[in-house]
């Protein structure tokens, strides 16, 4: 049962007006939407170790999350990640997906998929492919037990592989995400590829991103992917794939392992140029781009039993100030991070 009733439904397809496009003429066909701010991990670049959550109140009940997900798929959204925190944390999470998968049966959606730590995979990865979803991107950042537990603070790496391994038995295409530490993950990069071509899993490697504020100084981790990938090509034979997942990873193919590896650069090397998406939180704000703090408040219309016309016109507006591209740096001793909310709670 969903956990909290909303106003009224509305036909949200006599409300739907054009497709959403931003200022600079770009196409908004990929949502990102948190469910929960709420991890089991506490991972030592994304959280602080000891974390204040947020009110259950505050947080969108799975009804106001169907229907903010269907106003952007009536509006032209064709992919829709679900985030967190850790999304399989969330009370009856596999409500939300049972509820979007009609969008996948009508056609108007083409992937409903998500980002999890892998902690829940083997609870919860038989009920998702029931549901439509078919990939999943899984954060791992060592196979090392002892440094994985070290990093997460508390995560236990054989959990998380036996999820992977039952998440790839019920049928779903798994994706590594891992993000590359300077003293930390650098020299293990080579071997965490290998292990994922070998199952014939694809990998990407992800910028350490300067949000919200976390033990230590990000700087001292922060590893440019650039370089990485000439160590990697001292190894390996690259090839750049002209390939578009709705995400912002650049890929190649690696010959020697028969495997795709992807980059996520936002401060060496920034994709905003061919942005496609946006964020929603689990509170029902939109940021319309990562790397900044400007938001458009969407629980308050939906809270407010809007009409779903009423509803739109808020998406439009945000999409309407969607900025060209982020203001993301990263310095030595700078006095806070580029952007004060986690990234737990903007969605991963």
């Amino acid at each position: 049962m969903l956990d909290r009733p909303h106003p009224p439904s509305h036909d949200l397809k006599t409300a739907s007006r054009a497709p959403l496009t931003d200022p600079f003429g770009r196409s908004i066909s990929y949502l990102r939407i948190s469910v929960t701010d709420r991890c089991d991990f506490r991972c030592s670049y994304c959280m602080s170790e000891h974390m204040t959550f947020l009110p259950k109140p505050e947080v969108l009940s799975l009804e106001e999350l169907d229907r903010l997900c269907t106003a952007f798929v009536r509006k032209g959204v064709r992919k829709i990640r679900i985030t967190g925190g850790e999304p399989l944390v969330r009370r009856d999470i596999t409500s939300l997906f049972a509820k979007l998968s009609r969008h996948l049966e009508s056609g108007e959606l083409e992937e409903l998929t998500l980002t999890t730590n892998g902690s829940q995979l083997a609870r919860f990865a038989d009920d998702l492919y029931a549901h439509g979803v078919r990939r999943i991107n899984v954060s791992l950042d060592t196979l090392d037990p002892q440094k994985f537990k070290s990093l997460t603070r508390r995560g236990d790496l054989e959990k998380v592989l036996h999820g992977i391994e039952t998440a790839r038995r019920a049928g779903h295409h798994i994706k590594i995400n891992t993000v590359a530490l300077k003293g930390l993950n650098e020299d293990e990069i080579p071997h965490i590829i290998e292990w994922a071509h070998d199952k014939g899993m694809d990998l990407t490697l992800i910028e350490t991103m300067p949000l919200g504020e976390v033990d230590g100084d990000r700087m001292d981790h922060y590893l440019p992917l650039p370089g990485i990938r000439d160590r990697l090509e001292e190894r390996w034979t690259l090839s750049d794939l002209d390939l578009n997942t709705g995400g912002p990873a650049r890929y190649a193919d690696i010959s020697e392992t028969g495997g795709r590896i992807g980059f996520i650069t936002p401060l060496s090397h920034n994709f905003c140029a061919s942005c496609n998406r946006v964020r929603v939180t689990c509170t029902g704000r939109i940021y319309m781009c990562l790397g900044q703090e400007a938001f458009v408040d969407l629980k308050e219309p939906l809270r407010q039993g809007a009409s779903d016309a009423a509803l739109n016109t808020a998406i439009e507006r945000a999409i309407g100030r969607k900025p060209e591209a982020h203001d993301f740096t990263i310095e030595k001793r700078r006095a806070g991070p580029a952007v004060s909310r986690h990234m737990s709670v903007t969605g991963g």
